[in-house]
């Protein structure tokens, strides 16, 4: 079993890849859910969501997110109505967001909700929310605390980052099959997500980097940061506000004593010594996925290096 940490769109699309490589039913993604929010009386997993839809073929592919052609007929009638719609949702997706509402009021957890849902859209790999209790990743700004889709999608992450919150995380318990299949691995990915509030948020939860930290399998992750900028995401003042470079070595310094080798980009090459000196093995290798050979070529070099630390 491949086992990989995962947050939004890096990961997704990075998952795209590990499928082509690995037979799908044998990957497992852990996925963030600090970012899930409720709005129009709706419990909404945008994480969760972006890697089932990406995995089941229907995610829209130019911004990474919501579904392929979707309809915005009911968010533009809660315009009209004058509800503040800062938070796109197509009208399939809303089906998504009112029929896990319906589960959760009947008692159902995310965990269960969200396997159903992958096996309803033919998702072969196993995709499992890190933890059922609910966790909320709230950035402290200069503008003062709010949630993060709040921060990313309302203010546009225009505010200055001062921390970075995960409330609830402390009385959270890892979702059913979350350390089982850590516990299980052959090999643990984390993907070019956010280290801060994708990554960072999973391993929040008491009992996931504890497991991390005793399993024999190899951690291997990606780094998001490729030339001192994000590929996607608000991760460099996110770095910035916690003490971190934003580069890959400072990827490397989030993650130290958890990894046993980090993948870089091309253009970061320079920084694989100092990287190395921290105890970390190194691979460089193009990791800007640009359609499904370059997301392939990346899995197989981020596995082929989990192999080779296993070796």
């Amino acid at each position: 079993m491949i086992v990989t940490l995962a947050g939004g769109v890096g990961a997704a699309r990075f998952l795209e890849g590990v499928v082509q490589v690995v037979p799908p039913e044998q990957v497992t993604a852990i996925v963030n859910t600090g970012d899930d929010i409720t709005l129009h009386g709706l419990y909404i997993s945008p994480d969760v969501d972006i890697v089932t839809y990406t995995l089941a073929g229907i995610v829209e592919p130019v911004n990474g997110w919501g579904i392929a052609g979707d309809s915005t007929n009911t968010l533009g009638m809660l315009k009209q109505l004058g509800v503040d719609t800062w938070f796109l949702l197509g009208d399939r997706d809303l089906a998504v967001h009112i029929r896990r509402t319906e589960l959760m009021r009947a008692g159902r957890t995310l965990a269960e909700i969200s396997d159903e849902f992958r096996r309803a859209l033919g998702v072969a790999t196993q995709v499992l929310p890190m933890c059922n209790e609910p966790v909320s990743t709230h950035i402290d700004t200069d503008a003062g605390l709010m949630h993060f889709e709040h921060f990313l999608v309302q203010r546009r992450a225009q505010d200055a980052v001062r921390g970075v919150q995960f409330v609830g995380a402390d009385v959270a318990q890892p979702a059913p099959g979350v350390l089982e299949a850590i516990r299980d691995a052959e090999a643990i990915l984390i993907a070019p997500s956010n280290p801060i509030v994708s990554v960072g948020t999973i391993l929040a939860v008491p009992g996931v980097r504890a497991a991390i930290e005793a399993s024999a399998a190899p951690v291997v992750a990606v780094s998001p940061i490729v030339g001192g900028a994000a590929i996607k995401g608000p991760a460099a003042p996110m770095l910035t506000a916690l003490g971190y470079e934003v580069s890959a070595r400072g990827v490397a310094q989030c993650y130290a004593g958890l990894i046993d080798a980090l993948v870089i980009d091309q253009v970061d090459a320079a920084l694989a010594d100092d990287i190395r000196a921290m105890g970390i093995d190194v691979v460089v290798t193009d990791t800007i996925m640009r359609g499904p050979a370059e997301k392939r070529a990346l899995a197989q070099a981020t596995l082929d290096a989990a192999r080779q630390v296993a070796a």
